[in-house]
């Protein structure tokens, strides 16, 4: 990104309050309504494609009877108005982080990644969890999405069977390799493309409710509750699997700063629940109707002239559902990086316009990777799904432990009412997560195991930062004491400004003093600057420098920003100007410290996995935007 635009971004930021309030006084717009169904709804939007069928498989019958057809299309309709409807679009969306949405971002709402309580350690346990799990469910997401799609050719060629995987991957890799450009362009057209798809879907429904209108008894819950009672553990069976009608809830959440909380809910409530809701009971008539056509329901209700249409619209919008699930991982491995919950990686702004539009080239191809061996490996969507839902259901159980503490923590609601009401949503997840158990042995296990192991290193990484920083506090000199010893040796003070970077805000980190050992020179002017990431959304620009001169020549500077931001260390170093410290960011030298880390040796530790994980971090040059040749790095050494 180039500095013009960097200058753009810090600029919005600067607005402060205004920047908040923006979206506000556009929220709810058509653009933004018509912007939200291209992004936040293309996953639950799709799920139609093979929920049901997946759904009415799990009852174990060849030929669904019309008990199973009702029974299971009113627990999808009850599951899509409670989960959906009342807990996300009515309450957990309201529990913003200065406009932003997502786990961590509701997780940041009660101030876990400092040092604490045992309550703060839980909330970040937990946070970290969601945010994990979500990421490990991910790489099911495109495969299941892309793969259902491609097998509606099945409905009229039947002969293209042995080419719907190879089809699939080839359509995968085409998707991962375009990360890299971006979707600024490509994100115009995602909105109409899901409006024809709601129109289609919507209109195929009603087709098929005309076939058997008895199909809207489903529309009782006491249809869903007797089903359930009645069928025992099938029906609990089939319960896991109806959870496939609600994955991407998560979404309308995490992408609430893109369009506004106001733009989703309309979306919502306007094209997006009715066409579902019509879609799934035209599928029920259909298969009261004729309950063969069980094996592709969705593509049959359509004539056959319009099923290639059909697929082809069908394979667009699972693509776009599929990119929302990508950028959303971008979009957390920020988050995480930004807390300092995960190693630095290198970060790419494809968009000049839209701060939100960012590729993360690791991430990306190891998903790219892991989606394609999953459709290699499961090769149908039927087998696909069997593992899909068990992490994302235990993130919306996450979602709903959380909401409760920020209703009792920053709403202040009484305890009795946060109580009941979360009773409710921990009740309904948790029978949602427990029955996705259930399909552990089928290949539910691959994104809990994904989604264990990066928690775990995420874990070692926090816990191994923090020792790094206590060792390195330890070390610590005062700046009277420094001062002193730089009369005592006699150290030259040579013209010119350093920066020196430091994680420490105060005293003079042990790099400087390392360095002064050596070398017995230091510029006139010596500016300690730490970045710190607060735990809100973006800082404004007003808030961004704290500056004070410490006397002798040292300058102490702290730049914040929020955890949805790219830190720029030029641009900020620029602004100190205006608080009447002025650089000259094209001859300043920056002094960056570079620890080697010593693990305990002649054993394996966390202690030697962190160490791996930082040698092979991006460097903090890169990643906080610094000219490479003015910078200085100072290597010490440092047991962990």
């Amino acid at each position: 990104m180039t500095n013009d635009s960097a200058e753009r971004f810090d600029s919005a930021a600067t607005i402060g309050a205004v920047e908040v309030e923006i979206p506000n006084e556009r929220d709810g717009s058509w653009l933004l309504v018509l912007t939200a169904l291209g992004i936040v709804f293309g996953d639950i939007g799709t799920s139609p494609i093979y929920a049901l069928r997946v759904a009415l498989q799990a009852t174990g019958d060849a030929v669904p009877s019309p008990d199973d057809v009702i029974g299971v299309i009113s627990l999808i309709l009850w599951s899509l108005t409670l989960v959906i409807s009342v807990k996300y679009v009515t309450f957990v969306m309201r529990a913003d982080n200065r406009g932003e949405g997502g786990i961590l971002a509701l997780a940041s709402l009660l101030n876990p990644w400092q040092s604490g309580s045992g309550r703060r350690a839980a909330v970040a346990l937990l946070g970290l969890a969601g945010a994990a799990l979500l990421v490990g469910d991910a790489v099911i997401t495109p495969a299941v999405s892309v793969l259902s799609a491609v097998e509606g050719t099945e409905v009229v060629w039947s002969s293209l069977a042995p080419y719907v995987v190879p089809l699939t991957v080839v359509i995968l890799i085409g998707l991962f390799a375009i990360q890299c450009r971006g979707t600024a362009q490509i994100g115009r057209l995602f909105g109409p493309v899901m409006v024809a798809w709601f129109v289609a879907i919507a209109l195929s429904g009603l087709w098929g409710i005309a076939m058997a209108p008895r199909v809207l008894w489903a529309l009782n819950p006491l249809a869903g509750l007797l089903y359930l009672i009645s069928h025992g553990w099938i029906g609990f069976a089939v319960f896991g699997s109806v959870f496939l009608a609600i994955t991407g809830g998560e979404a309308l959440y995490a992408d609430m700063g893109h369009v506004g909380r106001r733009s989703i809910k309309l979306a919502w409530f306007g094209p997006v629940f009715p066409a579902l809701a019509l879609n799934y009971l035209g599928q029920g008539g259909l298969l009261l109707n004729n309950p063969q056509k069980i094996t592709a329901p969705f593509f049959e209700l359509v004539p056959t002239a319009l099923v290639l249409p059909l697929v082809i619209l069908s394979t667009f919008a699972t693509i776009i559902a599929s990119q929302a699930v990508i950028s959303g991982v971008f979009s957390l491995t920020r988050q995480a990086i930004q807390l300092q919950q995960w190693p630095r990686m290198r970060i790419m702004q494809t968009s000049a316009d839209e701060y939100g539009q960012i590729y993360v080239p690791m991430v990306n191809w190891v998903l790219a990777v892991l989606t394609v061996a999953l459709v290699l490996s499961f090769r149908t969507s039927d087998a696909l799904a069997a593992a899909y839902g068990v992490a994302v259901s235990s993130t919306m159980l996450i979602t709903a432990l959380l909401l409760y503490w920020v209703m009792i923590r920053r709403w202040h609601w009484p305890v009795p009412g946060a109580v009941a009401l979360c009773g409710v949503f921990v009740a309904i997840d948790g029978s949602f997560c427990v029955a996705n158990l259930m399909k552990i042995p089928e290949g539910g296990w691959l994104p809990l195991v994904g989604g264990v192991a990066l928690l775990v290193m995420m874990r070692i990484w926090d816990a191994g930062s923090k020792r790094l920083q206590r060792q390195l506090d330890a070390r610590i000199e005062s700046r009277e004491n420094f001062i002193w010893r730089l009369a005592l040796t006699q150290t030259v003070r040579t013209p010119g400004t350093v920066l020196v970077l430091t994680k420490t805000p105060k005293g003079i980190p042990a790099m400087l003093q390392h360095h002064i050992r050596h070398n017995r020179a230091l510029a006139e002017r010596v500016v300690l600057l730490t970045v710190v990431t607060d735990e809100v959304p973006r800082v404004p620009g007003r808030d961004r420098l704290t500056i004070v001169d410490e006397g002798d020549g040292f300058w102490r500077v702290t730049v914040r920003y929020g955890f949805m931001q790219a830190p720029d260390l030029p641009i900020a170093v620029r602004r100190c100007a205006t608080e009447g410290l002025i650089i000259d960011t094209d001859t300043v030298t920056y002094y960056v410290g570079h620890e080697t880390l010593v693990p305990p040796q002649g054993r394996l530790s966390w202690e030697g996995f962190y160490a791996f994980m930082s040698r092979n971090a991006s460097k903090p040059t890169s990643f906080l935007k610094l000219p490479i040749d003015q910078v200085m790095e100072i290597g010490i050494q440092v047991a962990i």
